[in-house]
């Protein structure tokens, strides 16, 4: 596959998780999150995108959320958990993505804000018409969506080198 084959981010905030005692890194989803991961895996899936790869924090949240979503695809891609992708900064999530292989051409990565969000944002250099305000507005809750779409090796992401294509909040 050529380094300047179309490719597409797929990023996906983990769904709404319990208050708990336990660690962060621990906390289940809340009744509301079980509902929403479905939901959004029949958005991805009636939107006719099918990731290749799935890049997951290794988090419980973030686990159980990609459980439930992976579930109304049409096919389940490859799924690495990483622990990076718990508690990242813009330039740690940056680097993962550097690191896809180019036979990679749709990228789903399940994680947390504020960096799905910071990430979604950054990489979104042309967008057309009010998608990056509405996101940005928004706040990217918990179940929320955002694909940028870019040209280029995965080696080529950085701060404004792609497009918002679509944004989906839960319950829109």
């Amino acid at each position: 596959m050529s380094a300047d084959t179309p490719r597409r981010i797929v990023l996906l905030r983990h769904a709404k998780a319990e208050w708990t005692q336990e660690s962060d890194h621990e906390r289940p989803l809340a009744e509301r999150g079980r509902m929403d991961a479905p939901a959004a895996g029949r958005r991805l899936a009636g939107a006719g995108i099918t990731p290749d790869l799935t890049l997951c924090s290794s988090a419980a949240r973030t686990r159980e959320t990609w459980k439930l979503f992976v579930g109304e695809l049409p096919q389940r891609p490859k799924t690495v958990y990483d622990d990076r992708l718990y508690e990242a900064s813009l330039g740690e999530l940056i680097a993962v993505l550097n690191e896809t292989s180019d036979e990679v051409t749709n990228l789903l990565v399940v994680g947390h804000n504020p960096g799905m969000h910071a990430l979604a944002d950054a990489l979104a250099g042309e967008t057309e018409g009010d998608l990056l305000a509405r996101m940005n507005r928004g706040g990217f809750p918990t179940s929320a969506m955002a694909v940028i779409e870019f040209n280029g090796s995965w080696k080529s992401v950085e701060h404004g080198v792609g497009r918002l294509t679509a944004y989906w909040p839960p319950h829109e």
